[in-house]
């Protein structure tokens, strides 16, 4: 078979280009015909833990997505899945309590790093104590039951908790809706009840179990899905067919999207069917599952600090903004420049972008090795080198000042102008691509070939010092469409940009 070759014509290219040239905030894409219902389930930290390197391209990927269909003209709804409510509980309030706290008196300035060595020494009670476990399992019970001093506990532990994620959700701009495993718990009975009318629900070994086809152990036998254990306890296998339920009847969504690691993908897909099943998701309700890899060190193994212990978010990102400080106030000492204000505030960008773009620029089903090194360089697919030629285009513009109009007339010849023109145009149907696919890198793929081909029209093309008053003001339309399209796609993916670097 042979090829065909396409040929944009030229009024066409240009037509195209004077759009995205007079809308400087959606360049002339336009708002999905078919609006939906969108929630986006991520990040979900667990209450009384801090957050760590695994909720990092979690929160990351599922706020780059919500981004990106909340541009394309769908209602999104934002939810933070957090680990609200569980038997770990029992363990923490019966710690609470044995210090002196009552629901009257509470306890004063409980920080998360306090709460992290408070949930270490619970554990370690409930591990080594046989009448602290046997207090904790009853604690469980008063706090279902809705006792007042365990209820008191119980918000204790997640305002302390709820303190600390909004300081990291700050740092990285992302915004979320809490709705944890708490919320579901007066809707976890109706599962039961609905699963045993539609005769889905067995009995194996005292639980209550669904048998899905295909779902079998190693020796051949059916494996059962728990919804309910022998102690009547439920699980949260039923708290997220609970929030399918809730999310599709009552936030009417037609497309629920889940950002997890790919060690849940089993759970979701069983999670899926039995929805299915059980007659909750309609026709024409899309349930997701967008899985993610590992972070691994630069030695290919779990990424830990050097005690061994996972890392920290909040420190991966103090560390990142630290390193990208000293390279900045290094080149701008070396060049007899003053650090103020504005190169602090320029560091902080540097470094969280940094952070964002090397997870986002990798295909997300990847593992992939944190390296501050690589993803604070000023060359290749890098943050810092998007933001440097983003200010650098930016540079551009300022400097061609009145050749700069919003109805200049854009006419294209030179070969190094078209192939930057045709990248330009690809953008409407590169945002459709991700929506639709889920893979955040594609938008980063898209920008780095931008800048190359920017470069390339640039050292080919004289802009200021064209060879004529037309040629200049086509030229400096195309600086200010590619600059425009390269900001609005690193807001996308959730980076802020910078005027100098």
């Amino acid at each position: 078979p042979g090829f065909i070759n396409l040929r944009f014509k030229s009024d066409y290219i240009n037509g195209r280009l004077g759009k995205m040239l007079q809308d400087e905030d959606r360049l002339g894409v336009p708002p999905t015909e078919k609006p939906q219902r969108i929630v986006i389930d991520f990040s979900s930290p667990n209450i009384a833990k801090e957050m760590h390197v695994g909720h990092l391209r979690s929160t990351i990927i599922g706020d780059c997505l919500a981004r990106l269909a909340e541009f394309q003209g769908h209602s999104v709804l934002r939810l933070n899945h957090v680990g609200d409510w569980g038997t770990q509980f029992g363990m923490l309030i019966t710690h609470l309590k044995d210090q002196g706290f009552t629901a009257e008196k509470g306890l004063q300035d409980l920080e998360i790093g306090d709460l992290v060595d408070f949930y270490r020494e619970a554990k370690k009670r409930f591990d080594e104590d046989e009448d602290f476990q046997d207090k904790s399992r009853k604690e469980v019970v008063k706090l279902q039951g809705g006792d007042a001093t365990s209820i008191a506990g119980w918000k204790l532990l997640c305002q302390a908790s709820r303190t600390e994620f909004q300081t990291i959700y700050d740092t990285l701009h992302v915004g979320l809706e809490e709705r944890g495993e708490s919320f579901y718990n007066p809707l976890l009975a109706g599962v039961c009840e609905d699963l045993q009318e539609k005769k889905l629900l067995e009995e194996s070994e005292g639980a209550q179990v669904v048998f899905l086809d295909g779902n079998t152990n190693k020796d051949g036998e059916r494996q059962p899905f728990l919804i309910r254990k022998t102690d009547g306890g439920f699980l949260y296998s039923t708290t997220d067919l609970a929030a399918i339920r809730q999310r599709v009847t009552e936030e009417k969504a037609e497309r629920i999207i889940y950002v997890t690691d790919a060690g849940q993908s089993s759970h979701f897909s069983q999670v899926f069917e039995v929805a299915s099943r059980a007659g909750w998701v309609p026709e024409g309700v899309r349930l997701e599952h967008v899985p993610f890899g590992l972070v691994q060190g630069e030695d290919g193994k779990k990424f830990k600090t050097r005690s061994g212990e996972t890392v920290k978010l909040k420190d991966l990102l103090d560390e990142a903004v630290r390193i990208a400080r000293e390279d900045m106030k290094g080149r701008i000492e070396a060049d007899g420049l003053e650090w103020g204000e504005t190169q602090e505030a320029t560091s902080k960008v540097v470094g969280i972008a940094a952070v964002k773009y090397a997870d986002l620029s990798m295909n997300r089903e990847s593992n992939y090795r944190f390296s501050y090194k690589k993803m604070l360089a000023l060359s290749g697919n890098t943050a810092p080198y998007m933001l440097y030629a983003c200010a650098r285009i930016n540079g551009i513009r300022n400097k061609l000042g009145e050749a700069v109009k919003a109805d200049s007339t854009i006419a294209l010849s030179h070969p190094a102008e078209l192939l930057l023109a045709r990248h330009l145009l690809a953008l409407p149907e590169m945002l459709a691509e991700v929506e639709q696919t889920l893979y955040p890198n594609k938008l980063c793929d898209y920008i780095f070939e931008l800048s190359q081909r920017f470069n390339v029209f640039y050292e080919n093309c004289p802009v200021a010092k064209a060879p004529t008053t037309e040629e200049k003001e086509s030229r400096a339309a195309l600086c200010v469409v590619t600059a425009n399209s390269l900001k609005l796609v690193l807001t996308l993916l959730g980076i802020e940009t910078v005027e100098r670097l």
